[in-house]
């Protein structure tokens, strides 16, 4: 017989499958966010869909169970940020996590004519490089780690598509340093893969004075957004006076990301054995929801002996 560890709280009680929306707080990186939710949750069966640096704040999408399969699908999806740049020093990670590389200043200001123009420059689909200290991979080593180690690494630019790039507003600054700078409040909308960090140093590279991000709130994933988001405090509130910690339903999850395809209960079992049906009529993947409200699978268009068919790509509710 085994006793339970004095020193160590109790398991708490597993959390069904679905969905957490978390307000990441800053200083946290999306690791101790999974690690929290995990004891929050009862289980190791969690994980994240894009990664936000320390520094930055906002939402961050948790599975939890069965929704981890969903993390793949929902991390493609684009993402909206409020964010502040800094023109007038440039830094070695594009933030202020970073050591200052250059202080040209603003001089007598920017332009808000050149402003304007440089942000429609990086409107639209664009060809950005990364940010030297990003999680690529080069060489099966991540870009942060060689340039930590003091590699020169250089980075393939990707393409890339910055929906939105508003200006909110501006104000002038002055560094500890004595340095005058501008900060430039923005929101924007980009595509999977996007780098609002690199935005800020390219940006202040076309002004000719350097760039770099000092603020960074993710204020949307797909469709979810800071009005589902809960911090970690409230979070841990609802499981203590739950008793277990309340995640957003796998049905509801996918509602948020995908088309929805109301099954009939035989084309229900017919997923569940992971058998195809007609197809959905939709393009991309679609998510099947049975008469009793599961969530059963998720489905893609396409063409099998000349007859059009949706298969499933994933099955969350197996037949019995």
């Amino acid at each position: 017989m085994t006793t339970a560890d004095p020193g160590r709280p109790p398991r708490r009680p597993t959390a069904p499958d679905g969905l957490l929306v978390v307000d990441k707080p800053a200083g946290w990186t999306s690791h101790d966010v999974v690690g929290r939710c995990r004891r929050l949750a009862g289980t190791r069966k969690v994980g994240h869909a894009g990664t936000l640096d320390p520094m930055a704040t906002g939402v961050l999408v948790v599975g939890v169970g069965r929704a981890t399969k969903l993390l793949t699908y929902v991390v493609g999806a684009d993402k909206a940020y409020d964010a502040t740049v800094r023109l007038g020093v440039r830094t070695t990670t594009d933030d202020a996590e970073g050591e200052v590389l250059a202080a040209a200043g603003v001089g007598d200001g920017v332009a808000g004519d050149d402003l304007a123009r440089e942000v429609a420059a990086l409107t639209g689909d664009i060809a950005q490089v990364p940010t030297t200290v990003s999680a690529i991979k080069v060489d099966g080593k991540r870009a942060y780690a060689r340039a930590r180690a003091g590699e020169d690494v250089q980075l393939a630019a990707r393409p890339v598509t910055v929906s939105r790039f508003d200006v909110l507003g501006s104000r002038a600054a002055v560094t500890d340093a004595g340095v005058a700078v501008l900060d430039v409040d923005v929101h924007v909308v980009v595509s999977s893969g996007t780098y609002v960090r690199a935005l800020a140093r390219d940006l202040g590279a076309a002004l000719g004075v350097g760039g770099h991000l000092t603020a960074l709130r993710r204020t949307r994933v797909g469709g979810y957004d800071l009005a589902q988001a809960r911090t970690l405090t409230e979070l841990e509130a609802q499981a203590d006076a739950d008793g277990v910690l309340a995640t957003l339903p796998l049905a509801d999850a996918a509602r948020a990301t995908f088309p929805v395809r109301d099954l009939t209960a035989d084309e229900a079992r017919a997923l569940g054995f992971g058998q195809w049906v007609p197809a959905s009529g939709e393009r991309g993947t679609v998510a099947a929801i049975g008469p009793d409200g599961v969530l059963v699978a998720l489905l893609e268009d396409t063409r099998r002996r000349g007859e059009a068919l949706a298969k499933p790509v994933l099955v969350l509710a197996p037949a019995a």
